[in-house]
């Protein structure tokens, strides 16, 4: 059973996402899902990228090359490292909103480079449907926090 901060951390989040206008149970847990995926996706290449440091040698397959990656959906080209969780985590709210809706969930939603898969076949339909930069902003803090509190459970 979950107690304590923690649990009052996720009553928050549930809070806000039914105040928010997501009051689907499964919706509410989809866009959480989407929300941690991101930060581990970096997570995992900040671990690597250490590593590669300490070795001396460079990132294999890393999920956020150098340069730059180009959104299908909305015909731009976007900095890699402007994808990344420890980046847009420290924008404005309408910046951070901006980015995560429109590149950064398109980027995971395209993750497998148009090879056919469970996940893509998962994700083709999915939609990032928190609609403010507020919410954005409270989520993505609320999510940190709450993911960095299981690391010390």
């Amino acid at each position: 059973m979950i107690t304590g901060e923690v649990k009052n951390r996720i009553d928050s989040i549930w809070d806000t996402f039914w105040t928010g206008g997501i009051t689907n149970s499964i919706t509410i847990l989809e866009q959480m899902t989407y929300l941690f995926f991101m930060k581990m996706l970096d997570d995992a290449q900040r671990t690597k990228e250490a590593n590669a440091n300490a070795f001396g040698v460079a990132v294999k397959e890393p999920t956020f090359k150098q340069g730059m990656w180009h959104n299908p959906e909305t015909d731009r080209d976007v900095s890699y490292n402007e994808l990344r969780w420890s980046v847009f985590k420290n924008k404005e709210p309408e910046t951070m909103y901006r980015t995560v809706s429109k590149d950064v969930f398109v980027f995971i939603k395209t993750l497998n480079e148009g090879k056919e898969s469970a996940y893509s076949r998962f994700m083709e339909n999915s939609t990032f449907l928190i609609q403010s930069p507020r919410l954005t902003w409270f989520h993505l803090l609320s999510m940190s926090i709450l993911y960095t509190m299981s690391l010390h459970q």
